[in-house]
């Protein structure tokens, strides 16, 4: 059900730990926070005009993309599964999109085709790391931008999951996205390893462009971002949405299962929008589980 004040949804957002459970569900909460390991190195590689900074894990010949939300990186988006994730059978690469985490210069921008410059710039960073064809998993901005590509690029991309991704925007979307807008009334523990990779300013003033470039969507026909390119999409598909997702609602995901022929969706009961975070252990075996 959609939120009916930008209030509940800004609560909503800010709280973290799990509600008591409505319903049985075989999830289980990961522990501390997962440190890096010596195996993950870090580097930067020229695509597109801009040197884009990326993490790379593992010596499976299954390489896989992770593609990180609104103001994301490896670093803070993708940690247990940098970690965790098989490194026998998978390479792990998890980017940072130009503007964001360590692929600052240039500044952030959200032009009209921002989602489509992020598919460009994903796909043509793996080929320039020599991969010929990759799975993408998507989060968020990083679902959106990692459907884009699947139907830009069908004969690179293996499979898709994304989660927390919609393919239009919504007036009822946009009033969620306004109950964000002022990052000091987020939680700090949300709040400060943004602000420790960005700065208080860029962070504050980045997160209210993407508010602007992401609402503008809504002004389209139905709202639209990427209807219209679901049905091109033919590799293997894997939805994955939280039921109590306070941001994106779970209409979203029952549309892009609808209109991407064959596709999975699984619902998780207590998850929230960081479903890969709060319940990574789970997280990671869905979904190591279907790109075998």
């Amino acid at each position: 059900m959609f939120w009916r004040s930008a209030g509940r949804v800004l609560r909503a957002l800010m709280q973290l730990q799990p509600q008591p459970p409505a319903r049985t569900a075989p999830l289980t909460a990961r522990g501390p926070a997962a440190c890096y390991g010596t195996s993950i190195t870090s580097a930067k590689i020229q695509v597109n005009g801009v040197n884009l900074h990326y993490q790379q894990t593992g010596e499976g010949n299954h390489a896989v993309l992770l593609l990180p939300g609104m103001l994301g990186s490896g670093q803070t988006d993708f940690g247990p599964q940098l970690k965790s994730m098989n490194k026998q059978l998978f390479t792990v690469v998890a980017w940072d999109p130009r503007g964001y985490g360590k692929s600052i210069p240039p500044s952030r921008d959200f032009p009209p085709d921002f989602f489509e410059r992020d598919a460009k710039d994903a796909v043509d960073l793996m080929q320039a790391l020599k991969f010929k064809k990759f799975s993408l998993l998507g989060w968020s901005d990083g679902g959106i931008t990692a459907l884009i590509a699947a139907a830009r690029y069908p004969n690179l991309i293996h499979k898709l999951v994304v989660w927390g991704a919609n393919a239009s925007v919504t007036q009822e979307d946009v009033r969620i996205y306004n109950g964000i807008r002022d990052v000091s009334k987020w939680s700090e523990k949300v709040k400060k390893p943004l602000e420790e990779l960005y700065g208080h300013k860029y962070f504050a003033e980045t997160c209210e462009a993407w508010v602007d470039g992401i609402s503008r969507f809504a002004e389209n026909s139905d709202g639209n971002i990427c209807q219209q390119l679901l049905p091109d999409i033919k590799c293997p598909t894997f939805i994955i949405h939280g039921e109590k997702d306070p941001l994106v609602p779970q209409a979203h995901a029952e549309y892009i299962h609808k209109h991407i022929k064959g596709s999975r969706l699984l619902l998780m009961p207590e998850g929230k929008h960081n479903l890969h975070l709060r319940f990574a252990n789970d997280f990671n075996r869905e979904v190591e589980n279907f790109l075998r």
